[in-house]
């Protein structure tokens, strides 16, 4: 008796620990069945850096504002066309002189914090960002407003001192943070967003994933999957390992070497993209001796463009001819330094320089980038231009970059960077890179570069709604810094993803962010 109920007893052991295995089993491959429908769990999105901060009115990387825009909105959004599209405001108008706009917000919407949307809320964030000059956006439009008047709960105007011919894409990055957040301080803020997206924050785990979960009361109510993780994974090979096991639904960007393998496996789709990425080095004009144009003339024509599409982008990609990439608006072609190694050394020579200095590139260590900045210094060697190569974790990056409060305080000498913008935001793709007022950590502008009549220009083409002397303006600040060479034009990108054959709704934009806001697993 006793041995038969040992027996019984052991195989009802046996029989649940086959039960439970078999659950895990099913939870664990991303979906569960709800009755006769599969719904999708969780989806994993490998990027190639990490992330540096989640405050969107601070944010000057892709990757971060990619996770951002998951969690966090704006009053107006983009389409995959570049479009400006209706977000938290469902109606907007502008007045004839561009300098008032007048905004008619969402009813419903909550924040994640269950905190409610509406015009205070919208004030809070706008203010933040006015009374903060070391936030990014500040310089960016936010600057010029002078007053923000709630009409009601669900309408407010705000007032620019002076025209902004970009200011609605300034309320597409603007996104709208919970107020009682607001409370907390900056630190919270970079660390732990709430929005009111379709994401809501769950954990960051810095380095090695960043968590999201879907929110159950977003206004638009539609499938999405249940988790998002974005894990940073700078290798290469890594990257495309994760998404050949399906560890990984979506990486980005796809290595250009790996293109075939990926374009074989029928549970693989290879998308590419235009796009609005320039890739070039920035060289500070501050310096010794980048300081003579004539040296940053010599380094364009040491190196070969269409070898650096090549090499480095695996031929996915066009030159980078002008200082804004070509479908960006009011863009003009200019003569591209095509490779001449005589005439380099000859203006290294005119320059005193004719045995060579060294030098040192600063970049990533995401693969791509090492690779770029390997490029780089075999061109220039060839010139007699010794590089050393120094690669840093994106965070460090960063604040070695942005932390020098004085141009006189950077070590920085060259950078090997991208940027994007908009297609219709040309001054985002100028003013911020190339404008006197936008020296590190205010603008973008890491080669320091300054030329009096550029910056009128600047100052100018932001005062005018006329389409025509903009595109006048637009067309002598290219020609003229194409000609001063602040950086090494390299390259527009041709952007390469990969996804699972089973990803719906997960875009990859012109510029490189990453749109999930439908996104689902089939």
């Amino acid at each position: 008796m006793r041995k038969a109920h040992y027996w019984k007893i052991l195989l009802l052991v046996v029989i649940s620990a086959v039960l439970v295995v078999g659950c895990s089993s099913k939870e664990s491959s991303g979906e569960r069945k709800a009755g006769s429908k599969t719904e999708s769990k969780e989806m994993v999105i490998a990027v190639n850096e990490n992330f540096i901060s989640m405050d969107p009115h601070n944010t000057g990387d892709t990757n971060s504002n990619s996770v951002q825009s998951a969690m966090l909105e704006g009053l107006l959004g983009f389409d995959q066309d570049g479009k400006i599209i209706k977000k938290l405001a469902e109606d907007y108008s502008v007045s004839d002189n561009a300098l008032e706009y007048t905004f008619k917000l969402r009813q419903g919407v909550k924040f994640h914090d269950g905190e409610a949307f509406n015009a205070e809320a919208v004030k809070a964030n706008y203010e933040r960002i006015m009374k903060d000059d070391s936030l990014r956006l500040n310089s960016r439009g936010f600057s010029l407003i002078t007053k923000i008047d709630v009409i009601n709960d669900y309408e407010l105007k705000i007032t620019l001192k002076e025209p902004y011919p970009s200011m609605l894409t300034r309320f597409v990055s603007a996104k709208i943070l919970s107020p009682k957040l607001l409370k907390e301080g900056n630190n919270n803020i970079a660390k732990k967003p709430v929005g009111t997206g379709p994401f809501k924050f769950v954990e960051w785990v810095q380095g090695d994933h960043l968590t999201v979960e879907r929110f159950a009361d977003y206004w638009d109510k539609k499938d999405r999957v249940q988790k998002i993780t974005y894990k940073p994974v700078p290798e290469n090979g890594s990257r495309t390992a994760m998404l050949k096991t399906g560890e990984a639904h979506v990486i980005y960007p796809l290595p250009s070497q790996n293109i075939k393998e990926l374009e074989s496996n029928k549970d693989i789709k290879v998308e590419k993209i235009p796009s609005t990425i320039a890739r070039y080095v920035s060289i500070n004009t501050m310096k010794k001796p980048f300081d003579d144009p004539r040296v940053r003339q010599a380094m364009n024509y040491a190196v070969d463009k269409n070898a650096f599409i090549n090499v480095v982008n695996g031929g996915f990609g066009l030159p980078l001819d002008s200082i804004i990439p070509s479908k960006t608006l009011h863009y003009v072609k200019q003569e591209v330094y095509e490779q001449n190694i005589e005439k380099a050394k000859q203006l290294l020579k005119e320059a005193g320089l004719e045995k060579g200095f060294k030098a040192e590139i600063w970049g990533n260590t995401n693969s791509d980038t090492m690779k770029g900045m390997q490029f780089i210094q075999q061109q220039l060697k060839a010139i007699g231009i010794d590089v050393e190569i120094k690669s840093m974790e994106e965070g460090t990056l960063s604040d070695e970059i942005y932390g020098a409060q004085k141009p006189e305080d950077t070590k920085l000498q060259m950078w090997y960077v991208s940027w994007s913008a908009y297609p219709s935001d040309t001054t985002n793709a100028t003013r911020p890179l190339f404008y006197g007022g936008s020296f590190p950590p205010n603008g973008a502008n890491t080669a320091y570069y300054k030329n009096e009549q550029v910056d009128k220009w600047i100052e100018e083409v932001g005062k005018t709604a006329d389409p025509a002397k903009q595109a006048e303006i637009y067309s002598n600040i290219q020609s003229t810094i194409y000609k001063d060479t602040p950086w090494i034009f390299l390259g527009v990108d041709e952007i390469l993803a990969g996804k699972r054959t089973n990803v719906e709704g997960v875009v990859i934009e012109p510029g490189g962010g990453i749109d999930v806001t439908n996104a689902n697993l089939k």
